[in-house]
Order: structure tokens, then C-alpha cells, then sequence
């Protein structure tokens, strides 16, 4: 739960059920609703102690309406609804991704124009074209089965390497050889990626399922021939093919698209590797790379109380009450209308 004053971020309240999930390998929707139900309250007076304001001295109110788990979109919608109601203020339902974009105001101010997203993270792989945080981001390349950070935790859990998988394997990969094993690289074909002139249907996409299955196919092999598996030499190549592939599709958009800056954001933004290598690309195409604090990649309150006092400042009109969530919401879908 964040707390900001314009850019100026007063508090960012976390409360992670990420331990309830490491048992199970992976997110339960229903333990994930539950905890936002019983953390809501104690979360909210924590940060408001925090940032040493009271409720009557907030503005306005904004909450993640999409995309998103149903079950915890729910309970932090009718929470927000509840709150406003009581309170009196006006309520924001937002874009969850375009929040990611809306937290670079927070760590630089006004955001640059010409200005792209790349949003790596366990539900979501896209690039966005940001003309205007408040009315106008449109979607140019997503994630057509896994994500980055799905196939991540997959992978780990097929080395033996536990959930999340993120970062166990980004530690790990810097222990093996990254050139150990070609993985594929998906939709980068030809056939799929055209030209500027004439791109193929997912020349801006991203596939990791097949990704995923090569790796489970490798693991088969040295387990058939009795072999020990190699696990940090699979975990770097799986690794380096991941982030091939999205730092060079998320460049080629800047370039095709006139967009001169890119902001790195979601919780794989976290990756040692992907933030290395897409330093390395960007700077050789002349793109301004801007990657928020770590504390501030992964879902987070500030991101969204961002986003909301953008819209605020842009005078766009609150959403009010009669709303319900959309698990699915597009990008150019910021804020709901009234």
C-alpha cells in the first residue's frame, strides 16, 4: 500500500504471502485473496503511521482493477470501495500495468516523451508505446502463452531448485555456462518476425512454452542416460535464451517506433542478466534506459498510488464505485470510466 504527494513517495506498505505459497510451487489464487483480505487494515494504519498522515488528509483513493488474479482483484477492489465510501473520497480503478510504468515518476519525476515500456514479470511479458501516462499507452508486443516469470518458476522447479524460481536461477546461472546448450529462441523465426515494412503477425511477441518444454526434454535425456544433470549450465542457457530474446525484441520496437527511452519494470526486472544485457543493447542503439529501484519493480502499493495521482494532476474524472474488476483489462485501458 503506497502513500505519495504528487512525485514524493511518502511510504510503500508491503505485505507479501509469498511464504504460503513456497509450499505449494507456485501462487494459489485462493491462499493470494485470503491474505489481502487479512492484511488490508493492518497494512493500511501501518502506512498511514508511516507517512505520519491521516485518512481525512488523503486526497483520493486508487486501486488495481485488471489485469490480475479475480480473487485478489476482488477483495482489494471492495476493500478500496469500502474505504472510499467511508471516507468520502473520489476512487481511481487503474491499470495494473501501466502502474509499473506510472512508479518511474516516482524515481525521476516527469516521465521523458518517445517513451517505452518492457514489463517482465511472473503473469506478464509485454512492451508498451507510453505517449501519455493518463490517456494514451498502447500495447505493441505480449506474451502469447507463458510469461518470462511463469516460465521461470517452471524451470526451477524442474531443476529441483524450489519457488520462485526468479531469483534461485538467476544465482545459480552465474555458476554455469550460458553457451552450454542452444535453447530455441521462440518467435524469432523469419516467418514470424517479417520486417519494419512488412513484420510478421508476433514480430513483437514473446513464447516461452516451447522454451520450457526444450529444457524439460534436456533434463529427460541426462536423467535416461544416467547422467547427472548439469544444473547451473542449463539454468545460465535457459536463462541467457530468455533474455535474448526480450532485450532484442524490446529494443527492435524502440527503434521501429521512434522511442528514444525505455523503462525495465516488473519483478523479473529484478534479473542480474536481463538488466546487463538490456543496458548493454540499449546503449548501442542510443536508448535511454531507466529501471526503477528493485523495491519498486515487483507489485507494489507506491505504484499504484502513482499512477493515481498522475490522473489526479491530469484532472481525469474518478471512477466512483460502480465498477467490478477485469482480470483481462488492456493497457489502453487506464482508468475505468464512470
Amino acid at each position: 500500500m503506497g502513500i505519495v504527494r504528487g512525485t514524493d513517495l511518502l511510504v510503500n506498505a508491503v505485505a507479501s504471502s509469498m511464504e504460503e505459497h513456497v509450499r505449494f510451487g507456485g501462487v494459489i489464487p485462493e491462499i493470494a485473496s485470503r491474505a489481502h483480505l487479512n492484511e488490508f487494515v493492518p497494512t493500511l494504519e501501518s502506512a498511514l503511521t508511516t507517512a505520519g498522515v491521516t485518512l481525512d488528509e488523503i486526497d483520493a483513493i486508487a486501486v488495481t482493477s485488471g489485469p490480475g488474479l479475480s480473487g485478489a482483484l476482488m477483495v482489494g477492489v471492495a476493500a478500496a470501495k469500502a474505504l472510499a465510501m467511508a471516507s468520502g473520497k473520489p476512487l481511481y480503478a487503474i491499470n495494473h500495468l501501466v502502474a509499473h510504468v506510472g512508479v518511474a515518476v516516482l524515481d525521476g519525476g516527469k516521465l521523458p516523451e518517445n517513451l517505452g515500456a518492457l514489463l517482465v514479470s511472473g503473469g506478464h511479458t509485454e512492451i508498451l508505446q507510453v505517449n501519455s501516462l493518463s490517456d494514451d499507452v498502447r500495447l505493441l508486443g505480449a506474451t502469447i502463452d507463458d510469461a518470462a516469470g511463469e516460465a521461470y518458476d517452471k524451470v526451477a522447479r524442474l531443476l529441483g531448485l524450489g519457488y520462485p524460481g526468479g531469483p534461485v536461477i538467476d544465482k545459480i546461472a552465474r555458476e554455469g555456462d550460458p553457451k552450454a546448450i542452444r535453447f530455441p529462441r521462440g518467435l524469432t523465426l523469419p516467418k514470424f518476425v517479417g520486417s519494419a515494412e512488412n513484420p510478421g503477425k508476433h514480430r513483437h511477441d514473446f513464447s516461452f512454452s516451447g522454451l520450457k518444454t526444450a529444457v524439460a526434454r534436456c533434463v529427460e535425456q541426462y536423467q535416461l542416460r544416467g547422467e547427472e544433470v548439469p544444473v547451473a549450465d542449463i539454468a545460465a542457457s535457459f536463462q541467457e535464451a530468455v533474455v535474448d530474446v526480450i532485450t532484442s525484441k524490446a529494443v527492435r520496437a524502440c527503434q521501429e517506433h521512434g522511442l528514444t527511452d525505455l523503462l525495465l519494470g516488473g519483478g523479473v526486472a529484478a534479473n542480474t542478466r536481463l538488466r546487463e544485457l538490456l543496458a548493454a543493447r540499449c546503449a548501442s542503439a542510443g536508448i535511454t534506459l531507466r529501471v526503477p529501484p528493485r523495491s519498486l519493480c515487483t507489485d507494489n502499493g507506491a505504484m499504484v498510488a502513482a499512477l493515481g495521482a498522475q490522473l489526479v494532476s491530469a484532472g481525469v474524472k474518478p471512477t466512483g464505485l460502480k465498477f467490478s474488476t477485469d482480470s483481462g483489462q488492456p493497457v489502453s485501458l487506464i482508468s475505468l470510466v464512470a
